[in-house]
C-alpha cells in the first residue's frame, strides 16, 4: 500500500508521501484495533451461541466483516479514525469463529473425534493464509492494485456465509440429514447438557481452574506465535532476506499449505491410538506444538540473508508443528471442561486478543528498523522464550479428568460417598 502514491501529501523534507505509508505506531494501532474489538465481541458472541444457536449468530459475524471488509479502501482513502473504527468491527465479528468452533464441537463431535473436529475446523487459519497471501499478493502487484484485494474477500465472504447460511443445523436432534446410527454416535458418553440452550455455566470455577489456567497459557503464546508469523513474517522475509513480494506471497502460502497433512495425523493419533494414555498424546503433542517450535523460532532469525532458504524451510517446519495443537492444549481444555469445551475455546479467541496487543507491542518496542535483522531476533527470542515456559508448565498441570464443575450433584455425592 505505501508504494500506491495516489493521494499523495508533502512529506516533511518536500518530497510527496503516500498516504498509506503507516508509521510503526500506527501499524500497531491497526491491529489493536482489531484486538479491541475482538475483546468487545467474545463474550456477547460466546452468549448469543448459548442462547440462540449458532446458525444466525454466526451469520450477523459474516455481514459485519463482508461490510467492514468492503469499506477498508475508501476509509483508508479518507479517514484515519474512521479505518480504525472499521478495524473495530472486523474484531467484533472475528470475535465469533473460535466460539462457533466450541459450540459446533460440543453439540455435533462425537467423544472419539474431538481432535478431528477441532483439526478440520480450525484449519480455517491455514486456508486464509493461502487464499490471502497468494491472492493478495498477485493482485498488489497487478494493475488491479490492492484495493481488489478487499474486494475480493468480501465476494469470497458472501459465497461462504450464503451456503453457511443453507448447510448448518444448530441441533443434530432435529437435523433430518442424520441417520439413527450418526446421532447415537454423536450423543453416546454426553449429557443433556451438552444440547441444552439454557445451561447454566460456571465461568468463576472454569477461570479459577489451574488447569484450565494453564491450558490458556499455553494457548495465549502459541497465538502470539501464530500472530507474530501471519503478521510479520511477511515483511520480514521481504525487508530483511530480501524475498521479493510475489515470492514472500507464495512462501507464506506454501509453508500454510504443509502443515494439514500434520493437524490431521496429530488428531487421528489423538482419536484412536489407545497404546499410549491421553494425558501422554497431549503433553507430546504439546511439546512439538509449543516446545519444539519455541526452539526453532528462537533460531528464525539468526538466519544470514546469504542463507535465507533455511529460513524457508525453518518456516515449513515451525508452521508443520505448530499445527499439531489440536491434540495439545486443545484436547486438554476439552477433556477438563467436557460439555463446557465451548467456553474454554471460546476463552482461547480472548487469549487470541491479548495476543493481538502483546505481539505488536513487543515488535514496537524490539524493531525500530524493520530492515534489521538482530532487532527482528530480539522480538523472536521474546515470544519463543516465553512459549517454552508454557510449554514446561504443561507437565506440572496437564491431565484428562473432567473438572469438579462438570459433574451433576448427584455424581459428586456419588464420588464424595
Amino acid at each position: 500500500m505505501k508504494n500506491d502514491m495516489s493521494g499523495a501529501i508533502p512529506g516533511y523534507n518536500g518530497t510527496l508521501h503516500s498516504i498509506y505509508d503507516y508509521s510503526s505506531s500506527e501499524k500497531a494501532e491497526l491491529i489493536w484495533a482489531v484486538a479491541i474489538g475482538t475483546i468487545v465481541g467474545t463474550i456477547p458472541y460466546n452468549w448469543a451461541y448459548v442462547k440462540y444457536g449458532a446458525k444466525y449468530v454466526f451469520l450477523s459475524a459474516g455481514i459485519l466483516s463482508i461490510i467492514s471488509t468492503v469499506l477498508v479502501p475508501t476509509l483508508a482513502a479518507h479517514n484515519y479514525i474512521a479505518l480504525l473504527f472499521v478495524r473495530l468491527l472486523q474484531g467484533i465479528a472475528y470475535s465469533a469463529d473460535f466460539a462457533v468452533i466450541g459450540i459446533i464441537c460440543v453439540k455435533w463431535a462425537p467423544h472419539d473425534e474431538m481432535a478431528f473436529f477441532i483439526s478440520v475446523l480450525t484449519v480455517f487459519s491455514n486456508f486464509a493464509n493461502i487464499i490471502t497471501t497468494a491472492v493478495t499478493g498477485y493482485l498488489c502487484t497487478s494493475s488491479l492494485g490492492w484495493r481488489a484485494s478487499y474486494y475480493f474477500h468480501a465476494v469470497g465472504g458472501t459465497i461462504c456465509f450464503f451456503l453457511w447460511c443453507i448447510v448448518y443445523s444448530d441441533c443434530p436432534l432435529s437435523c433430518k440429514s442424520i441417520t439413527t446410527e450418526e446421532m447415537a454416535n454423536i450423543q453416546k458418553g454426553k449429557s443433556a447438557e451438552h444440547f441444552n440452550k439454557d445451561r447454566k455455566v460456571p465461568f468463576l470455577k472454569m477461570i479459577q481452574n489451574p488447569v484450565l489456567i494453564c491450558v490458556w497459557f499455553n494457548a495465549f503464546l502459541d497465538l502470539s506465535m501464530h500472530i507474530m508469523i501471519v503478521t510479520y513474517s511477511p515483511i520480514y522475509f521481504h525487508e530483511v532476506l530480501k524475498y521479493p513480494i510475489e515470492e514472500t506471497a507464495a512462501i507464506i502460502g506454501i509453508t500454510s499449505f504443509a502443515q494439514l497433512p500434520f493437524k490431521f495425523a496429530a488428531a487421528y493419533v489423538s482419536d484412536r491410538i489407545t497404546i499410549v494414555s491421553t494425558r501422554t498424546k497431549m503433553l507430546i503433542f504439546n511439546t512439538i506444538s509449543c516446545g519444539i517450535v519455541a526452539f526453532l523460532f528462537g533460531s528464525f532469525g539468526f538466519v544470514p540473508v546469504s542463507h535465507r532458504w533455511i529460513a524457508m524451510i525453518l518456516m515449513t517446519i515451525i508452521h508443520c508443528f505448530m499445527s499439531t495443537n489440536c491434540a495439545g492444549f486443545y484436547q486438554c481444555g476439552r477433556h477438563v471442561a467436557q460439555q463446557y469445551a465451548d467456553v474454554v475455546i471460546a476463552a482461547i479467541q480472548f487469549c487470541k486478543c491479548l495476543a493481538l496487543f502483546f505481539v505488536p507491542a513487543i515488535v514496537a518496542i524490539t524493531v525500530s528498523d524493520e530492515t534489521n535483522r538482530t532487532q527482528w531476533a530480539s522480538s523472536f527470542l521474546i515470544i519463543s522464550s516465553l512459549l517454552l515456559v508454557a510449554n514446561f508448565s504443561a507437565y506440572i498441570f496437564f491431565t484428562d479428568k473432567p473438572a469438579d464443575f462438570t459433574k451433576s450433584k448427584e455424581e459428586s455425592k456419588e464420588m464424595s460417598a
